[in-house]
C-alpha cells in the first residue's frame, strides 16, 4: 500500500499556512511517502502550489485532489498538466472532480447539470490533449472547434514528461464511482470506511468491466480485475493515547463536510454518511451546521464515524486499522496529519510511515 499525504489548500489555517505545507510536504518526502495531494475549493488554486511546493523536494509524486472541472476548459487543464508533469520530471497526476453546485453555479457561473456526461467528456478531451492529438470533438457539453467559427482543431504543443499522465477522479455516490472505474486510471475516495469499501469497490468494478479497453475486466473476478486502478483512500490521522482527544481534533471538519459543504438539498458527503448508516446523525449534524452552530455540529458527530474514517488514537488502535485499509482493496492511503502543533503533525507524518514499515505494509 502506498502511502500519501493531504496538504489542503492555502489560508485556511493563518498566515504560516504555505510554511506548514512546505514543512509537512518535505517531511514525507524525507519520511520515504509516495505522493502528496493539493486541493482547491475558492481559494487558492492546486497547481500554483503543486508548482512551488514541489520545488522543494526530491522524490515525492504530485497530484491534485482536486482541480475543479468547472474552473477550467479541459484544454487548459492538459495545459496545465503537461506543465506541471515538465516541472516536476514525470511525477505528477491529475485528480478531477465536479466540485458542487453552490460552487459551480455561484462561484464559476457554471450550471451544475448532468455532471456525469460532463465529466465525461471532459476527461476525454483531456486524454486527446496530453497524448497530443488534434483535438476534434462534438459532444454534448464541449464542441472543438466552435460550429461556424474561426478556429480549428489543435495539438497540445508541449510534450508531457510522462507518455501517459494518470487522472483521477474525486466521486463519491454510486453511477460517479461507475464512471470513475470506467475512465479513470484512479479513484480519490474521501471518508473510506474499510467496512463499508466493498461497497463503492463493486460500483468500480462495473464501470471496469464497462469499459471495453480495459483488457482485464471480463476476465476476472474479485478484486483482480481493479489490477492497474488506484484505489487511493483519504483519511485524517490523529495520534494520541486518549481516543476521546483524538477524535476531538477531527470533529470541526467532519461536521464541515457532513454538515456544511452543501445545501439542505444537496450534500453528496452527508449522503455518504447516510448510507454508511449514520442517515439520524448526519441529518441533526446538518441541521446544526446549516443553522449556524458549527461547535453543536461537531459535538454531534459520533465516535465511531470517525473512528471508521480515520486513523485515530494511540498507535496500538492505528496499527490494525491500516491492515483493514490494505485488506479491503486500498492501494494508496493518503492522510491529513492533525495535531496540536506543527511539531507534533511532523511527528504523525514520520511515525506513521515508521508503523507501515513495522507492520510489513510497505
Amino acid at each position: 500500500m502506498r502511502l500519501g499525504i493531504n496538504l489542503g489548500y492555502w489560508g485556511t489555517r493563518g498566515t504560516d499556512d504555505l510554511v506548514t505545507m512546505l514543512a509537512l510536504a518535505q517531511a514525507a518526502d524525507t519520511a520515504g511517502y509516495d505522493i502528496a495531494w493539493l486541493s482547491e475549493v475558492y481559494g487558492s488554486d492546486a497547481p500554483t502550489l503543486v508548482a512551488h511546493l514541489s520545488a522543494h523536494t526530491s522524490r515525492l509524486h504530485w497530484g491534485t485532489a482536486v482541480m475543479q472541472i468547472p474552473a477550467r476548459t479541459p484544454a487548459m487543464t492538459a495545459m496545465t498538466a503537461a506543465t506541471l508533469d515538465r516541472i516536476t520530471g514525470g511525477r505528477f497526476c491529475v485528480g478531477l472532480g465536479v466540485s458542487g453546485p453552490q460552487v459551480s453555479e455561484g462561484w464559476h457561473g457554471v450550471r451544475f447539470d448532468d455532471p456525469l456526461g460532463r465529466t465525461r467528456e471532459y476527461v476525454d478531451i483531456v486524454r486527446r490533449a496530453l497524448a497530443r492529438k488534434s483535438v476534434d470533438y462534438d459532444g454534448d457539453h464541449f464542441q472543438l472547434p466552435l460550429a461556424g467559427g474561426q478556429g480549428k482543431a489543435l495539438r497540445l504543443l508541449l510534450r508531457p514528461e510522462q507518455k501517459t499522465v494518470p487522472i483521477y477522479l474525486a466521486s463519491i455516490g454510486p453511477r460517479n464511482l461507475e464512471l470513475t472505474g470506467e475512465i479513470a486510471d484512479g479513484w480519490l475516495g474521501i471518508f473510506v470506511s474499510p467496512e463499508h469499501l466493498h461497497e463503492q469497490l463493486e460500483h468500480l468494478r462495473a464501470g471496469r468491466h464497462a469499459n471495453s479497453h480495459d483488457v482485464n475486466s471480463h476476465d476476472t473476478d474479485g478484486p483482480g480485475d481493479l489490477d492497474g486502478f488506484d484505489v487511493a483512500a483519504s483519511a485524517n490521522l490523529s495520534i494520541a493515547d486518549d481516543l476521546d482527544i483524538a477524535a476531538d481534533r477531527l470533529r470541526d471538519n467532519a461536521a464541515l463536510y457532513v454538515g456544511g459543504m452543501g445545501s439542505r438539498r444537496s450534500n453528496f458527503y452527508n449522503a455518504l454518511a447516510g448510507r454508511m448508516g449514520y442517515a439520524d446523525a448526519a441529518a441533526a449534524i446538518q441541521r446544526l451546521y446549516l443553522d449556524g452552530r458549527p461547535r453543536d455540529a461537531a459535538a454531534a458527530v459520533p465516535l465511531g464515524f470517525i473512528g471508521q474514517t480515520a486513523l485515530v488514537g494511540p498507535r496500538e488502535r492505528i496499527a490494525p486499522r491500516l491492515h483493514a485499509y490494505a485488506d479491503a482493496g486500498v492501494t494508496t492511503l493518503n492522510i491529513t496529519p492533525y495535531g496540536d502543533s506543527l511539531d507534533d503533525r511532523i511527528a504523525s507524518v514520520h511515525a506513521l510511515a515508521e508503523l507501515m514499515q513495522q507492520e510489513g505494509l510497505r
